[in-house]
């Protein structure tokens, strides 16, 4: 899909180049010119020389790239005249459109503006070379080629008159420039959740494995460490990719719970663990002598608690951008905090994906132009460092925005907020555009 953008316009020479050689990305085209009825002019066939450039020949999916087209020469003909003859064109009375053509990895078209600014041009002198520019969303993976297409030519002197010029269909239009898009990296979704943090030897504890394919055979079980134990039960995911289960846990040794695909635990096919503790309900007798008389033992239990998190707000409002400039819309996602009172050894992740924004008559702008630079503070006294995740694209596909490591021990409260950008192409139409940004803790 197109997005419009007008930035740069005017009479252009073509690039230097060395003598017999042709510049870069310069291709000649057949092309059939058809003047407005009122100049009285015959149509023009013959080839125009055109050029496109990108400013990023290779992108990742989500960005958005700007490509120049330049009409260097049209086929012989004068500026049209609403007296019935080729006449002169006063100075910035011209303005092109035109269109390039996406095949490969990305098919399409992308409608590029130039501005109304051109040298005059004497009577009997042919149209100047004309400069068009216009944006698009990298959208697939892979090699994508441009190729030029039709393109008019607007002049306002006197009358409001169109000159179009057709690429001959009859052969594919050459190639003028590539790009090459590589994928964002696929964050890892899979999530498991406990339905209790602690229980007695034995105990069944219901848990929910998320995030998964369809289909997906899901194993989850017990961990000591970086050791499963011999607590495990298997299950196939749902259409959701969801897995529910019963583990029983009988294994003392079990400190969490982690839930993946294949053979074994994998950083790529795997959840993080959700620590469980097991508490002994008949403790073995002790051994210790016993106290002397007058004295009493006295005992004090530090029960594990839960994993959440709390967020100041509940809507994200953008920054405004002006109609036909576009930009960045900024804004943050507000305050959230993450208490992990578990006290087993299993850190945790937030991640964060975003859908497509949708505006008037449903008008969407990608998912992947919104992107963020979060940051995590750990409060005074908290067991684990919190890590922020990466400044980047946020996207359908997911980011993630925060973390701490597993270790012997963890715990805190931790303050967790990101500043984020939507790129919104130039020429989107006005109105409000929504989407919804959901976090997973895990």
């Amino acid at each position: 899909m197109a997005v419009l953008a007008a930035t740069t316009g005017g009479a252009l020479s073509p690039p230097a180049a060395a003598e017999g050689e042709t510049p870069p990305g310069q291709v000649d085209f057949p092309t059939h010119c058809l003047p407005p009825q009122e100049a009285g002019l015959p149509p023009a066939d013959g080839p125009t020389t055109a050029r496109i450039t990108v400013d990023n020949p290779a992108p990742q999916v989500g960005d958005t790239v700007t490509v120049t087209y330049q009409v260097l020469r049209t086929p012989a003909m004068a500026p049209p005249d609403p007296n019935g003859a080729g006449g002169e064109l006063p100075a910035d009375t011209l303005t092109p459109t035109g269109r390039i053509l996406l095949a490969g990895a990305q098919s399409g078209e992308v409608t590029v503006v130039g501005v109304k600014r051109n040298d005059p041009v004497p009577a009997g002198a042919p149209l100047p070379a004309v400069t068009m520019t216009g944006t698009f969303t990298v959208t697939a993976p892979g090699e994508t080629t441009l190729a030029p297409g039709s393109y008019t030519l607007h002049t306002s002197h006197l009358l409001e008159l169109d000159t179009t010029c057709a690429a001959d269909t009859t052969s594919a239009a050459p190639v003028s420039a590539r790009l090459t898009a590589t994928a964002l990296p696929t964050a890892n979704l899979r999530s498991v959740f406990l339905g209790a943090a602690h229980g007695g030897p034995g105990d069944r504890v219901k848990v929910t494995a998320a995030g998964f394919p369809p289909g997906a055979a899901v194993t989850v079980a017990g961990r000591a460490g970086a050791a499963e134990t011999a607590d495990r039960v298997r299950a196939t995911a749902d259409e959701r990719g969801t897995a529910l289960v019963e583990l029983p846990v009988t294994d003392r040794a079990t400190t969490a719970v982690v839930a993946y695909e294949g053979a074994a635990w994998s950083a790529g096919k795997g959840s993080g663990p959700a620590a469980y503790t097991v508490i002994a309900v008949n403790p073995p007798p002790s051994i210790t002598p016993p106290p002397p008389s007058g004295t009493r033992k006295v005992t004090a239990t530090v029960e594990p608690g839960a994993l959440g998190l709390t967020q100041t707000g509940e809507d994200i409002t953008l920054g405004a951008v002006p109609y036909g400039a576009g930009g960045a819309a900024p804004g943050r996602i507000g305050t959230i905090t993450v208490t992990d009172a578990r006290g087993g050894p299993a850190g945790w992740s937030l991640i964060g994906k975003v859908t497509d924004f949708t505006g008037p008559g449903g008008i969407r702008i990608p998912g992947a132009s919104l992107s963020w630079t979060p940051r995590c503070v750990a409060a005074e006294g908290s067991r684990s460092a919190c890590t922020p995740g990466s400044a980047g694209v946020v996207g359908p596909d997911g980011a993630l925005l925060a973390s701490t490591p597993d270790a012997p021990l963890v715990g805190g409260t931790f303050t967790i907020d990101a500043t984020v950008t939507l790129q919104v192409p130039a020429y989107t139409p006005p109105g409000a555009y929504t989407a919804v940004l959901t976090l997973t803790l895990s």
